[in-house]
């Protein structure tokens, strides 16, 4: 159909025969296909081309046709066409050429211009005519519909299979599924007990890295699969434990839609995948897989791995402890919005809730001094912390020991695995043929790297169990004493200059959760502290002010201390009165300052009565007051008291008293006149 369109000019160039399979499982699955795609050479020698002017190009086998940027062969085709070479393009249909009309009628419109024809099953068309253009365009089109309708189809069973969660998807080392479909566990003991380990070593450390270094400390390996599907073991990288971690099939559940295809930002490259957040993925399944961890630790485990990430302004998280006077950065919330506030170092550290100014220029929510924050949250800390030492040490140490355990029986297990491999080469290298030097030979080089790999597993396994073979769970007595002792020092520890602040910042994170504040008053602020659990404390701290006036109390304070100083009391007095009262100075928290009762006093223009440095002690004579009585100088006195012939009390402060009675003045009297040679007034009687 079609044969009287080719003219002697179409004979004289090539005749072009473009075969194509969509996919790499079709090239091998149908083979019916190719060959009659192949046989169109034979339809090419029944319109008059010889033998030797008929060329296939297959070079796009294994390509989809949506697109013509990675279809070599069909650019190849196109500018064949351009110059003039080609007289005729065979094809099985036209889907095989393109499914997109955008790729479509470009190649009409260079053939009907170079006069090339186009042949299918059907005939054979003339795009530079107007009824073969017509129908071309219209397979063309009906080609590039049928594309769509076809994923349609096959997308709409792929979705109603994973929302069922039966969708077949590869499985991760761990889970295999058997002859029926049915998934369970890898039954290799070593691969379920190393998976486990690394979840209750992550759950211990709380970071990837440190995983990762505790197993390649132990020289444990990770069972991963390689491209083919076949379990192998690899030593542990950060990547690889992150990988295991972030697998929601290790909780048991069918997850798809994990990634999206991200747009290149290069024209004609293909698009790349992107992963998606937990919260965003398409379908979540449970309990569709047997799970080595429960959903809610896998979701414990997730949000560990996010907080680990110190990206603070974008994703708010805690982050890490960082050197700087604010023991709370990272886990600050304002009680008024509730938005993470930020800290502030300018002018001294300050919680500063900014987040509404940054995102929409409005006033800062709140800002608090951070060192009476701290200093309280510090308290209740330590207060938490003291009785709950013992326990948290005896608890801690059974985890500890337990995973040392866990350990060694994987290194264990894995010494087990590599003697059976080291077994296994050499019943191979003894059922080969001695006389077959090249099989021998790398038979041979495998049992030796097996056995060598073998002694080295089991050499490190034995110096670990020499030194731990006899360990109790329990606290030993010994230690128990050592950590009560250590309990009683804690606070001296902890306001050690010596300790550093992002060690205090790391210890108040093993229980404080998070710490919500707002101001309450100019001079109070609410603090709710979260602990790890759930439990709460509730504190009101006292912030400080930049003036008296700023007090809530302030009027009262200063009527009650202009009252007192009228009755005559001194300003230390008047303060203490006051913190005895509940009042306190702008600066300090719970105490009013002698200063700041005389700077009030002084404004208000109210003088005090001039008191000596002493307070007068009933029934006793001051050196000064003895002198008067006695009308004798009182540097002879003092003389006196330097050669101690004068015995009498004398005050911490340094002032010395005298008896106020006759036979201290009496006995005083005869020194003078030389009497007596020396007195002892302390017991009350005179020596001559």
């Amino acid at each position: 159909m079609g044969s009287e369109l080719v003219k002697p000019d179409h004979l004289d160039r090539k005749a072009v025969v473009y075969v194509r399979q969509s996919t790499p499982h079709q090239v091998i699955t149908n083979q019916e296909s190719l060959k009659l795609q192949y046989a169109l050479s034979q339809r090419a020698r029944e319109l008059g081309w010889r033998e030797a002017d008929i060329d296939v190009i297959d070079s796009d086998l294994g390509q989809s046709g949506a697109a013509a940027a990675h279809r070599k062969g069909f650019k190849d085709l196109v500018a064949r066409v351009t110059l003039g070479e080609v007289g005729l393009i065979l094809s099985m249909d036209v889907t095989r050429l393109a499914r997109n009309c955008s790729d479509w009628y470009p190649l009409l419109d260079v053939c009907g211009h170079r006069r090339c024809l186009i042949a299918d099953r059907d005939g054979v068309y003339d795009p530079g005519t107007p009824n073969g253009r017509l129908l071309l365009g219209l397979k063309g089109t009906i080609s590039e519909l049928e594309l769509h309708t076809i994923r349609s189809r096959m997308t709409t069973g792929r979705m109603a299979k994973a929302e069922r969660g039966d969708l077949v998807v590869q499985l991760p080392a761990g889970l295999v599924r058997d002859p029926s479909g049915v998934v369970t566990k890898d039954p290799n003991l070593e691969v379920q007990g190393r998976l486990s380990l690394l979840f209750e070593t992550f759950l211990k450390v709380r970071t990837a890295a440190q995983a990762m270094r505790a197993f390649v400390g132990r020289g444990l390996a990770l069972p991963r699969l390689d491209r083919h599907g076949d379990l192998r073991w690899q030593p542990a990288t950060v990547s690889a434990v992150t990988a295991i971690l972030k697998n929601p099939a290790y909780a048991g559940a069918f997850v798809y839609g994990r990634t999206w295809q991200k747009p290149s930002k290069i024209p004609g490259e293909r698009p790349q995948k992107s992963p998606r957040r937990g919260t965003d993925w398409r379908i979540v399944v449970r309990e569709k897989y047997p799970a080595y961890i429960n959903w809610e630790t896998f979701e414990k485990i997730q949000a560990m791995l996010r907080d680990n990430r110190a990206e603070y302004q974008h994703i708010k998280s805690r982050g890490i402890p960082r050197d700087g006077a604010a023991l709370l950065h990272g886990i600050t919330y304002c009680g008024e919005c509730g938005h993470k506030m930020a800290v502030r170092y300018k002018g001294g550290s300050q919680y500063v809730c900014n987040h509404l100014k940054i995102q929409r220029g409005a006033p800062e929510c709140q800002n608090l001094r951070a060192a009476p924050i701290d200093a309280q949250v510090a308290a209740a800390f330590l207060e938490a912390v003291a009785p709950a030492e013992i326990d948290a040490l005896s608890k801690a140490r059974k985890t500890h020991l337990q995973s040392e355990r866990a350990l060694r029986h994987a290194e264990e297990q894995q010494v087990e695995r590599l003697r059976y491999q080291a077994a296994l080469a050499e019943r191979q290298f003894n059922r080969a043929d001695p006389d077959n030097r090249l099989v021998t030979g790398e038979l041979e080089r495998r049992w030796e790297a097996a056995l060598l790999e073998l002694r080295r597993a089991e050499e490190a396994l034995a110096q670990r169990t020499m030194h731990k073979s006899n360990e109790s769970l329990g606290v030993p007595h010994d230690l128990r004493a050592k950590v009560i002792a250590l309990g009683n020092r804690l606070p001296a520890l902890w306001d050690n200059p010596a300790t550093r602040r992002d060690h205090r910042k790391a210890l108040l994170r093993c229980l404080i959760e998070k710490v919500v504040m707002r101001r309450c008053a100019r001079d109070k602020a609410e603090v709710r502290i979260v602990w790890r659990g759930g439990a709460t404390t509730e504190l009101v701290v006292t912030l400080p002010v930049n003036a008296v006036a700023a007090l809530p109390r302030h009027k009262e304070m200063v009527e009650r201390i202009c009252a007192l100083a009228r009755d005559g009391a001194y300003d230390d007095e008047i303060a203490r009165i006051l913190t005895q009262e509940g009042h306190h100075s702008p600066w300090e928290a719970d105490k009013v300052l002698p200063i700041t009762v005389r700077r009030i006093r002084l404004k208000h223009r109210l003088k005090v009565r001039h008191r000596t440095r002493w307070p007068a002690v009933a029934d006793h004579l001051t050196v000064t007051q003895l002198a008067q009585r006695l009308r004798i100088p009182v540097k002879w006195i003092y003389v006196q008291l330097k050669r101690e012939s004068i015995l009498t009390t004398r005050e911490a402060s340094g002032r010395f008293l005298f008896p106020d009675n006759t036979n201290a003045l009496q006995a005083i009297r005869s020194l003078r006149n030389h009497r007596i040679a020396k007195i002892d007034l302390r017991e009350d009687h005179h020596e001559k």
